[in-house]
């Protein structure tokens, strides 16, 4: 069985693509959340991140042909604008901790 063939698999991109799409959504109004509700949002951009390495990595050390080629297409997608994955991952997190430090720096907003 393929990668791509698993339902577990399907099921879990399918989860990652709508946390995703309804935290950036979230996102759009983060300058009107109180102290608290952009702790919330730190903390699950967090969690997002962490599954979607936890999954990128499944797609890098699986022996799938279809995975290859989509770590491969990532790759490149991000060679186009100057960065691997992992700096990809790392601007992340510094944006998350600026966010957390801001949040910190700022107890009444």
């Amino acid at each position: 069985m393929g990668f791509f063939d698993s339902e577990i698999v399907q099921q879990e991109a399918r989860q990652l693509f709508e946390d995703y799409h309804s935290l950036m959504q979230l996102g759009g109004d983060y300058g009107k959340f109180d102290r608290e509700g952009k702790i919330l949002y730190i903390g699950r951009m967090e969690e997002m991140m962490e599954r979607y390495r936890i999954f990128m990595k499944r797609f890098e050390l699986s022996d799938d042909f279809m995975a290859r080629m989509t770590v491969e297409q990532l790759q490149t997608q991000l060679g186009q604008f100057g960065m691997t994955s992992q700096q990809m991952f790392d601007n992340m997190n510094r944006t998350l901790e600026r966010m957390k430090q801001e949040v910190e720096a700022n107890p009444y907003s």
